[in-house]
Order: C-alpha cells, then structure tokens, then sequence
C-alpha cells in the first residue's frame, strides 16, 4: 500500500479490519515506529480526524505534527504554469516537497467547493499531495471520499454483528441547514460493497450518488421501505450530486427518530459526527440503546492506526 486515498489503495479491507481491531485490544504498541514522523495537514476544520490520528500515530511510537495551513502556512497555489502575483504565496510543487523531506507519512484533509462538480471530483489537491510530497499519503477526507471514517465504520459493523447471516444495512440521507458534501456516503458505499452486507441506500429525489459509486447497489426513495428490516442505520445529510452542492429538500420526516427505527430489525444506528441533534437525527435516538456513534468515532483511533502502522512499515 503505497497510500491510502480510497479502497482501492488498501486493497482487500478484510486485513485492515483484523489489524484495527487487534490494536484496539492492545493499542499502546509504542515499539512499532520509533523516531518516525507523521505530518497532519488540515485544509479545513476538524475534530475526531485530527485527534484521532494523533492519538494513532503516538500509539505507534510516532511523532504526529499538525498544521493548519489556514491559520499556520502560507496560502497555497495549486494552479501548475501560474504567474504567483496574486495572494498565494506558495506553491504546492514546494510546500508538500518539503514536507515530504520532513515527514515519514502526510495526512492530508481537504474539502470540495462544491461548485464546480468535475473539478472537486478530480481531487487536484489530493492528487498533487501525492504527486510531490516523495512519502505515503493518507487522505483525512477529500472532495469525495473519506477512507478512514468507511475504515471505522467496517470495524464498528464487525464489532457489532454477531449473527451468521449478512445485516442488512440502510444508508439513509438526513435533512441539514448546510450544503455538505458527499465524501462519506460515497466512501461509505465503497467500502459496503465489499463488505459481507446487504446495502440499501434511500434518499430524495435528486440525491442519488455518483454513478461511479453506487453502481449496482440498491437504491429506494421511499426512507420507510427502505429501512424495513434493516440491520444497521446509517444516517448522513449530502448535497445533491446531480445539481451539484445544491439543496433541494429539507424534509423533516427524513429526521431519524425512533418511529423510524420501529420498522427496522432493531437495528443499531450510525453516524459519523458532527450531527445535528433533531434535525438529523432525533435525541431519543442519540440518547438511546441503539445509537452506536460514540463507537465509531473511538474506532477512528484504531483506524488510523491501523493505516499507519501499515505504511510505515514500507
């Protein structure tokens, strides 16, 4: 795995997932990168993403070193034949080659415009991270997917599911008062599709995903029949894909609340956080016995962890 930027860099998730939930069991395992550096650049907000890696690198005996390049660094051009009279300071040739020659490993977190749909999914940030910095990079949610939340999720599921049958698992959309972009659906139906799962994903009328995504995956528009029976409810607000960062609903009854969750085979309820409580999803929900959020979000540690430990050993 030379970086880890979707699924198809890592690969058969199946080995991740077993590494991820050995080192939750053990995950002090300071011995593994002495001396090396991990480099954590946020080109927009974060919570659980930059705790979570730090924790995981310093689990791994790793240095973790964060820069917020809004608040830290000089403005950036990413634009290549450019004349640099303007406000950017700094090119990305120069900026991720220096923190190539800095760092062992770049974390890297983005964030779409969501205005112009063919230049945010053709990742030109990422992309040249990875074309200059020289080391492995790991993508701390891009324009279009978010690989190690979809990594935590798998581990969540795994950790949960007991049965030998396939769970049934509904990714449903949720209203919000924001445009947000569709990284984690997309990577979350990514990686379900390779997982032993049965997926649905249920949305409004044009919030379909990319087709590159979805696919053969079933998709239904009626939120009620889609959640019957379902195993694992995944909820998450996105921005229309085909009128591209686009609000066109906000229908509460999309709010999942426990009369949703009644049709379900009691199932366990997902989200990757920051949510929105009573718009996204309801309090009796959060507050309740089925609601698994806070375990994602540990399992972001052993993700990340995960991920590390394995491109540092390269």
């Amino acid at each position: 795995m030379k970086h880890f930027t979707s699924l198809e860099d890592a690969g058969e998730p199946g080995p991740l997932v077993q590494s991820a939930l050995a080192l939750k069991q053990k995950p002090h395992q300071h011995a593994l990168a002495p001396g090396k550096r991990v480099g954590l650049i946020f080109l927009n907000p974060s919570l659980r993403t930059r705790l979570s890696s730090q924790v995981a690198a310093q689990n791994l005996g790793a240095e973790a070193i964060v820069l917020d390049i809004g608040k830290d660094g000089w403005a950036l051009e990413f634009e290549d034949g450019v004349t640099m009279d303007g406000d950017k300071a700094e090119h990305i040739r120069e900026a991720s080659a220096v923190m190539g020659r800095y760092f062992d490993v770049l974390g890297v977190r983005t964030f779409p415009e969501l205005k112009d749909r063919e230049s945010d999914y053709a990742e030109t940030l990422l992309t040249a991270f990875m074309e200059h910095a020289g080391v492995p990079v790991v993508s701390l949610e891009s324009a279009t997917r978010h690989p190690l939340q979809s990594l935590a999720d798998v581990v969540t599921i795994k950790e949960h599911w007991k049965e030998s049958r396939r769970p049934k698992v509904v990714l449903t959309w949720a209203p919000h008062v924001k445009a947000l972009p569709q990284a984690v659906p997309n990577s979350f139906v990514e990686w379900m599709r390779e997982a032993d799962v049965d997926l649905v994903v249920t949305n409004p009328e044009g919030y379909d995903l990319a087709p590159e995504f979805i696919q053969d995956v079933t998709v239904i528009h009626d939120q009620l029949e889609a959640l019957k029976a379902a195993d694992f409810v995944y909820v998450k607000n996105w921005s229309s894909y085909e009128q591209y960062g686009k609000i066109l609903n906000q229908d509460t009854s999309w709010t999942l609340s426990n009369e949703h969750l009644a049709v379900t085979n009691n199932a366990k309820v997902m989200h990757c956080l920051p949510v929105r409580r009573n718009l996204v999803i309801k309090d009796e929900v959060l507050d309740g016995p089925n609601a698994i959020h806070l375990d994602q979000s540990e399992n972001r540690v052993y993700a990340a962890q995960a991920v590390f430990k394995r491109l540092l050993e390269l």
